[in-house]
């Protein structure tokens, strides 16, 4: 078993073939090693994108872009091994966008439970949302939604853009999604979103022959 790593409710996580050229990971908190470096890892990360884009950062570049990365991370985090982050950066000088992908064992009627998953009903979406079909070679037939959402306490409208597959065979659902209130950025990183999906699949773990040293990182 995992003890001393996490506790594991399913045997089941994602793997995620990104771009490191346009995806960044936030290190998940239950990864106490990588938490507790968390200020080194947006440093140097804030270093590598400024070097990738070969831009000079001057003097507060690096500093400022590690800010952004650090409240990222203290946001957004997470707290689960069988959820993933990632922020979308075009450039160093533009505000990252968060992307969560998670699985978990499935629930109740396939059609249904998709539909849940990406909000297809919201009842705070300004019009009916758009609701596709979505096919993924790893994750089979799934859907996609686009809606806009109403904010309570703003007149801003959140762009919220979701994906859910059902693999009946490991009897999971998968779900990624993303929001914000800058409608253009998730347009902008619609078509990166798009393939990052295409690069998603389930892991299944072997509990029985897994030990702390095993557990994924």
């Amino acid at each position: 078993m995992t003890d001393g790593w996490v506790d594991l409710d399913h045997e089941f996580d994602l793997v995620i073939d990104y771009d490191p050229s346009r995806w960044l990971e936030i290190p998940p908190r239950w990864e106490k090693e990588s938490w507790q470096d968390i200020d080194a890892w947006a440093r140097e990360c804030a270093e590598l994108l400024w070097r990738s884009h070969g831009q000079d950062p001057g003097e507060s570049g690096v500093p400022f872009l590690a800010g952004t990365l650090r409240r990222c991370a203290d946001v957004f985090a997470p707290e689960r091994f069988d959820t993933r982050v990632l922020l979308h950066v075009t450039t160093p000088t533009s505000m990252p966008l968060p992307l969560f992908a998670s699985v978990e064992p499935s629930r109740g009627e396939r059609d249904e439970t998709l539909r849940s998953l990406v909000l297809a009903k919201d009842p705070d979406a300004v019009e009916l949302p758009v609701v596709e079909t979505h096919r993924t070679e790893e994750l089979g037939e799934g859907l996609r939604a686009f809606r806009y959402v109403r904010q309570d306490d703003s007149p801003d409208v959140l762009a919220g853009l979701r994906y859910a597959w059902r693999d009946d065979e490991l009897g999971t659902d998968v779900a990624v999604w993303t929001a914000t209130d800058d409608i253009g950025q998730v347009m902008r990183a619609a078509e990166d979103i798009e393939q990052l999906t295409h690069k998603i699949q389930i892991r299944v773990w072997e509990l029985e022959e897994t030990t702390s040293q095993d557990a994924p990182s």
